[in-house]
């Protein structure tokens, strides 16, 4: 068992598992039918509470391969739901760190795009507004720190289309260091400097707010800049 094939319990009650994803593994099963975190989390859940049988995991949403952070997981099928319903909602609040080529023209702002994605390729692009299969996509940047011709950035999304933090910022000059197929010239292992750092959302059941946050990986040492 590789290190990332070890689960990072961040919370867990009886109704949500939040997990630290690492940058390599899937969210969930494909075809490839590598370990994802799904797996990773059933089996966790199956051992500690010695339950036979599949265990139940919902997934209410995803990150992408090569992307680190938080990762919440719903235990029950009530949780499931609700949990979903929020993220349909655009009523959580996702904030990640991403390392970027170059650096925004101002400190500060938001970004609001339409895009659209290629099902065959798995690829999304920058639409004109209102565009067949165009969905209206937004989020706010705030530029931390730059040097070397990297900037360091915070997002919350705002929205929640495939590949929407990469597309935004690659199509201002912006690529995502280590994301290639974006445009970026820094090949990174199966890796790209976008994490998910924190998530704050209702709990399902209680009703009051929760924030579950991370540390961006060991890895972004490498780009030099000190980061909390």
């Amino acid at each position: 068992m590789t290190e990332r094939h070890r689960l990072l319990v961040l919370l867990e009650d009886n109704h949500c598992l939040a997990v630290l994803k690492p940058a390599g593994t899937l969210t969930m099963g494909d075809r490839t039918e590598d370990v994802s975190v799904v797996d990773l989390a059933r089996e966790y859940l199956r051992r500690k509470y010695d339950k036979p049988g599949k265990v139940f995991v919902g997934v209410v949403h995803r990150l992408d391969r090569p992307v680190s952070g938080v990762l919440l997981l719903a235990r029950t099928s009530k949780a499931a739901a609700r949990l979903s319903e929020q993220f349909r909602k655009h009523s959580v609040r996702k904030v990640y760190q991403c390392v970027v080529a170059g650096r925004p023209k101002q400190r500060e702002g938001e970004f609001v795009d339409w895009l659209a994605k290629d099902e065959a390729t798995n690829v999304s692009r920058v639409v004109g507004p209102g565009s067949d299969n165009g969905k209206e996509s937004r989020l706010r940047y705030r530029c931390l720190q730059s040097q070397a011709g990297l900037s360091l950035l915070e997002i919350e999304l705002l929205t929640g289309r495939s590949h929407q933090i990469r597309v935004q910022l690659a199509s201002r000059g912006m690529p995502i260091c280590g994301d290639v197929k974006y445009g970026s010239r820094m090949k990174l292992d199966g890796w790209l400097a976008l994490h998910a750092a924190s998530l704050t959302f209702e709990h399902p059941t209680r009703g009051e707010s929760i924030n579950v946050s991370v540390p961006h990986p060991a890895e972004w040492k490498r780009f030099g800049f000190v980061i909390s």
